[in-house]
């Protein structure tokens, strides 16, 4: 019971790990994208039709090849994220509009439409596509336990966990990162170095974005098994931004937190309690969030703190 609690929380993890990773980015550039969710939403609209486009070439569904059916809906999926983050960022960078009120209506649109195309995509032979994407190590089941915790999943979740290791070492270690970090805390002092502050939050908020958007992918073609679900990806969307102020914009530290999340969200899956109880453990990592917050306003360290620039918006004749 308790390892195939732990090997479904592992594997929803990745969600998260998209997400939070994603956002983390963005929000290192000063960017605060509330449409994470819809982002995610749009990642999954672009897997789904990714996916029903290369089902749909093929002259028989045998001639179904792992890199049409990983390869081709990661690339749809990244491209309608990346739209979706390219609209933001023209909006809030270039336009200087409110980042709060522009997610929120960035949410609203990638939930819309996922409702709309969603019913419109066919989604005959999406169990036998899920089957490849969720293809895992052929030796995992040689390994015992061992083998099932750490080498039963596919290759979406550990590129998740390596694309959050990355993003880690880029902000840390590189010059790239120190300037986007720049960027963020002080955008006019990073302008008069030379720094192009315009570049940096354009180029954060697009990777971000799509990185976000396959996590949407993720969680319809891997983990729900090619179901479309309307009303579940947005909640993780949410989940995923609330991970960032939990792991302190530390996208390695995410990872833990993501898989933490996981366990939360799904407990009540496992737990025999009622309906009105389930609600309660649901929202159990958003407590948890809040408490995180409240912790580290108090301590009020430099490095558990958000951009200093966060939400707001840069005008450089004010500079």
């Amino acid at each position: 019971m308790f390892l195939t609690f732990l090997q479904s929380a592992l594997r929803m993890s990745a969600v998260f790990i998209y997400g939070s990773t994603g956002e983390t980015l963005t929000e290192k550039s000063g960017n605060l994208n509330l449409g994470t969710p819809g982002i995610m939403c749009l990642g999954a609209v672009g897997g789904v039709m990714g996916t029903a486009a290369y089902i749909k070439s093929l002259a028989d569904i045998a001639d179904m090849t792992w890199f049409g059916v990983v390869i081709v809906p990661m690339l749809f999926a990244m491209l309608f994220a990346g739209i979706g983050g390219l609209i933001y960022s023209f909006i809030t960078i270039t336009l200087r509009c409110n980042q709060n009120v522009t997610g929120l209506a960035l949410t609203t649109f990638g939930v819309g439409c996922l409702v709309f195309f969603g019913q419109r995509v066919d989604a005959t032979n999406f169990a036998t596509a899920s089957r490849f994407i969720t293809r895992s190590f052929p030796f995992a089941a040689d390994l015992g336990w061992f083998g099932t915790v750490f080498f039963s999943y596919g290759v979406f979740v550990y590129l998740a966990i390596a694309i959050a290791i990355i993003v880690a070492i880029v902000l840390k270690k590189t010059r790239t990162g120190l300037n986007l970090r720049a960027v963020g805390e002080n955008p006019a002092t990073a302008d008069a170095a030379g720094i192009s502050v315009t570049k940096y939050k354009y180029t954060a908020t697009l990777i971000g974005s799509m990185i976000t958007g396959l996590g949407g992918l993720f969680y319809t073609m891997d983990y729900r098994g090619g179901m479309i679900e309307y009303n579940s990806v947005e909640p993780l969307g949410w989940l995923a931004v609330a991970l960032v102020i939990f792991t302190v914009w530390r996208p390695n530290w995410g990872i833990l937190g993501a898989i933490l999340f996981s366990m939360l969200s799904i407990a009540s899956n496992y737990l025999k309690v009622s309906f009105a109880n389930r609600e309660i453990v649901d929202m159990v990592p958003y407590l948890v969030t809040v408490a995180v917050l409240v912790v580290t306003s108090i301590v009020s360290r430099r490095e558990t703190q958000p951009p200093a620039s966060l939400g707001l918006t840069y005008f450089r004749e004010e500079r």
